[in-house]
């Protein structure tokens, strides 16, 4: 994922006939997603304008989009990206970052040793997962992120410290 776009939500499926479909929203405030602009597909060719945003459950609205004037034309967007142009988003600090920053960093162990890299930020409706590739394994890890299980994020150094869950190695070569 391109580090200059961040991904702001996820539209579902068609609701009625008048073109409304659901939209779920992964800003920290959900109902501001109405207020990002522009907001565009993951190729960055299409851009979406929000017209109305009805809330239907903490992070989830039924949402009518500008030109999208019936459930035909609602299904296509079924399951699409939603993603916002990161200089139109605030600066972080402190403890707080984007997910996408996430990804590329080094995942090492609480000793320090290299324990493999971040690929992914999965969510699948249940928190936040981080894909983890290492080098001397030949799967992929999908790990919570969770403060016991990632102690420490330093985005600025290009880290984080893992502390494996039972039954997953602390250091890759211990098989």
């Amino acid at each position: 994922m391109a580090k200059d776009r961040i991904l702001v939500g996820r539209f579902g499926a068609p609701q009625g006939v008048g073109g409304e479909l659901r939209l779920t929203s992964f800003t920290s405030v959900p109902g501001a997603i109405a207020a990002y602009k522009p907001l565009f597909d993951e190729s960055g060719t299409r851009r979406f304008s929000i017209v109305r945003l009805r809330p239907i459950k903490h992070n989830m609205f039924v949402v009518k989009i500008a030109g999208v004037d019936d459930r035909a034309s609602a299904a296509t967007l079924t399951h699409a990206k939603l993603f916002v142009a990161r200089a139109s988003l605030p600066d972080v600090g402190g403890e707080e970052f984007y997910l996408a920053d996430l990804i590329g960093l080094t995942a090492t162990n609480e000793a320090g040793e290299t324990f493999g890299s971040v690929v992914n930020v999965l969510n699948f409706g249940g928190g936040d997962i981080l894909e983890i590739v290492c080098p001397d394994r030949c799967e992929t890890l999908l790990l919570p992120f969770t403060k016991e299980v990632f102690s420490h994020v330093d985005i600025e150094a290009g880290h984080l410290t893992v502390v494996p869950p039972a039954g997953i190695e602390g250091k890759p070569s211990e098989r």
